[in-house]
């Protein structure tokens, strides 16, 4: 009871954080690790009770995205395939141990691009250059995606501005649906390969649909600037957690 407790709270939270400012990702894999998920199991579970949020926001801009060019959407979408189902794939073949190691050097590196997105893309912008090999760094960033979720939508914004890109609602638009491809290729992956655990993934997804549809509503009243406060601070607590355990 306790551990579903957490797991739904965790969810119910993430949920939230995800439709206000992102970040929900630093609360449901550290809740599957506390009761007792093994690392790599937790994290392609988080990546199922996450999936479903990035189809509703995706629907969110359905007029911009219906504007973008078409060829070029397809082109990203065939990119996050590709990597969601590589990063998954060099997942399932990391070793337990590696990762345990590896886990809190990528929650640090995805709290501080959490932290620093915002100058990260005005640095990109402020450039005024498009990146001429954009799909090589779509291609890096959906294998990041695939092995590991977190700030996830801080990077593809990123690679949205260094591809030229200055409509944010166009760029949050193309984030949701690049998270959501190359989500549903992992959630895939890591079906077949039997690494989920679905009785608790399917609790936590729904826990994380009600957090979301919350956090919307909570987002027009709750400073933006609180919530990323909130996100940071569990951020850098979730990333000493892991690295006293990896010790």
């Amino acid at each position: 009871m306790i551990d579903l407790v957490v797991l739904c709270t965790a969810a119910f939270l993430a949920g939230g954080l995800n439709a206000i400012a992102g970040g929900g990702s630093f609360l449901t894999f550290p809740a599957l690790v506390f009761t007792g998920v093994p690392v790599i199991a937790a994290n392609a579970t988080s990546a199922v009770a996450v999936f479903p949020g990035y189809a509703s926001g995706a629907l969110g801009f359905l007029g911009e995205l219906r504007s973008f060019d078409r060829r070029m959407l397809l082109r990203l979408v065939g990119l996050s395939v590709v990597g969601g189902v590589a990063g998954s794939l060099l997942l399932l073949v990391t070793p337990a141990s590696v990762f345990n190691w590896v886990v809190p050097w990528l929650l640090l590196f995805a709290t501080i691009l959490f932290l620093l997105g915002g100058r990260i893309n005005s640095w990109i912008v402020s450039r005024g250059k498009a990146e001429s090999n954009g799909w090589l760094t779509t291609l890096l960033v959906s294998i990041y995606g695939g092995y590991f979720n977190g700030g996830l939508g801080i990077v593809l914004l990123a690679l949205f501005s260094a591809q030229g890109m200055r409509d944010l609602n166009l760029m949050n638009g193309l984030k949701n649906v690049l998270s959501f491809v190359l989500s549903a290729a992992s959630v895939l992956t890591f079906a077949l390969a039997g690494v989920v655990y679905w009785k608790e993934a399917i609790v936590m997804m729904v826990a994380a649909t009600v957090g979301g549809y919350v956090g919307a509503r909570l987002a027009r009243r709750m400073p933006v600037a609180m919530v990323k406060l909130i996100v940071i601070i569990v951020g850098l607590v979730m990333t000493t957690v892991f690295f006293m355990r990896s010790i």
